[in-house]
């Protein structure tokens, strides 16, 4: 796929508002969603029923002044600060490792405390990773199919994250960002044999690292047979079809819906979307849709037209991180896929999820900036 060799007549103007709006309609209508599906979970357990959604608003707003930053910053300067921004997100995600600072839940090593906050730096490898990547790609653009000078510096740097996000008992992570990283390869133009001897290679190695913990292979049992362990691994995507299915097509009413609170633990997190679904109904999932649409439409159009092929592969790189996680959540949540520890971007109580995710949409919303008119040609 040769994104990299189209010329381009420019023309400055102004942000892409479209997408924009679709940003602040989706943050938005999750800041909603999560207060509805969190208000109960949080009076039971830890006497207020704001817990998490006040702690979401007061990173959210950090999180929209790092939206306007990132989408008024220069991309070549950012450039020059890649390699810190690297090494920091390296250093970052080994400090889960160590006592006193890292937090572990569930035998997770994934979170850095902070007080009373955590963050998890896997998040931010979700930004770093395709910085790092399209700005690697854009410089070896005419070295790609060179093995030793092309391709062996972004895959060892990919390698690098995916082994200490695996080590973090987080593979789900790990496999998404690797599947991400190939994508972005992808787009850059590299030949499908690269492809074929790296999937050789990841398929039954994925396979390994899933059999070696029973907790994974009990999930992916479970996702063949639901009925193998209903009340363990298969529960939870249980319950979240029962409660997706009970809204029906106009939907409870928000803060109305009875089996997110009864059936779907910790709904408020990765489960968020079935609390949705049961409030706003078929409709509500179609309103869902089309601002995701309009989101990815936007986001992919602006990005291809971008003039410079670093611009090209960071914004197409951003965007289908966000929206192959929503692909995911939906698809784990619905019983498509085994279940997964995908954020639902947007939606899902996290912090750190919430202000990657709304400093990635500020790059795309950067990149929108130069209107472009192919013209055909090579670079």
């Amino acid at each position: 796929m040769k994104l990299m060799s189209t010329q381009f007549n420019t023309e400055r103007h102004g942000r892409d508002h479209i997408f924009l709006a679709s940003v602040f309609l989706l943050t938005g209508l999750g800041f909603v969603t999560l207060y509805s599906s969190s208000y109960a979970f949080a009076q039971r357990f830890f006497g207020d029923g704001l817990y998490f959604f006040s702690h979401q608003l007061r990173l959210g707003a950090a999180g929209i002044v790092l939206f306007f930053i990132a989408s008024i910053i220069d991309l070549e300067t950012l450039r020059k600060f890649i390699k810190p921004l690297v090494i920091g997100c390296v250093i970052l995600c080994i400090m889960t490792f160590i006592p006193g600072i890292g937090v572990q839940k569930n035998g997770a090593a994934r979170w850095i405390g902070f007080g009373s906050y955590t963050f998890q730096p896997s998040e931010l490898v979700k930004l770093v990773l395709p910085l790092y990547l399209a700005h690697i790609l854009a410089k070896k653009k005419d070295d790609l199919n060179m093995v030793l000078r092309g391709l062996i510096p972004p895959a060892l740097v990919t390698g690098v994250f995916f082994v200490i996000i695996f080590a973090q008992n987080n593979i789900s992570t790990a496999i998404f960002l690797a599947l991400n990283a190939l994508f972005m390869f992808f787009l850059a133009g590299v030949k499908f044999r690269y492809f074929f001897s790296a999937i050789l290679m990841f398929v039954p190695t994925a396979a390994l690292l899933i059999l070696k913990k029973e907790h994974r292979v009990m999930r992916f049992l479970s996702y063949i047979q639901p009925e193998f362990e209903p009340r363990g691994a298969s529960y939870q995507v249980h319950a979240s079809i029962l409660t997706i299915s009970s809204g029906g097509f106009w939907g409870k009413g928000i803060g109305q819906g009875t089996r997110k609170i009864s059936s779907v633990p910790e709904v408020h997190s990765d489960f968020i979307f079935s609390s949705f679904a049961e409030e706003s109904g078929f409709l509500g999932i179609i309103l869902f849709c089309i601002l995701f649409a309009v989101f990815a439409v936007r986001g992919f159009a602006s990005s291809l037209r971008n003039e410079k092929p670093f611009n090209r592969l960071l914004g197409c790189g951003l965007v289908t991180m966000i929206l192959s996680q929503v692909l995911l959540n939906i698809a784990v949540v619905s019983g498509a896929l085994p279940a997964t520890g995908i954020p639902l971007p947007f939606f899902s109580a996290g912090g750190s999820s919430l202000l990657t995710t709304l400093v990635m949409a500020g790059l795309v919303l950067n990149i929108s900036r130069f209107s472009k008119t192919a013209s055909g040609g090579e670079d």
